[in-house]
């Protein structure tokens, strides 16, 4: 079972104990956090209704900070004499997926599935 789930300005796939690097969250170390699930893959069965995708839950635990790759710009204009290094690291947050479940049928999918059970007999 996987899960394709929206973090930050991004989607990851996700599945159970995957480390996740993502845009920083806020939050302790050993904190846990919810992440929602845009798309679930349970053996072979494909779920992207947005009704049934609120029934599961995506669990992360909170590693810690991580810094990305360096990346060095550099600023220079001919014949002026004007050069500038500059260099950034964006930091992230790495997390590790610790579950994927599924909750109870709401009251309409129970509704709709008695409904189906009824019109086959």
């Amino acid at each position: 079972m996987y899960a394709i789930v929206r973090c930050g300005g991004r989607q990851e796939k996700a599945s159970v104990d995957d480390v996740l690097t993502v845009d920083t969250l806020a939050g302790e170390v050993g904190s846990q956090v919810r992440l929602p699930a845009l798309l679930v893959v349970n053996d072979g069965t494909v779920i992207s209704d947005a009704a049934e995708l609120g029934r599961y839950q995506v669990t992360a635990e909170i590693l810690g900070p991580v810094a990305g790759p360096k990346i060095n710009m550099i600023h220079y204009r001919n014949k002026t004499g004007y050069k500038r290094r500059l260099g950034h690291r964006q930091r992230y947050t790495q997390v590790r997926i610790t579950e994927i479940t599924a909750g109870k049928p709401t009251a309409r999918k129970r509704a709709v599935a008695a409904q189906a059970e009824e019109d086959k007999d």
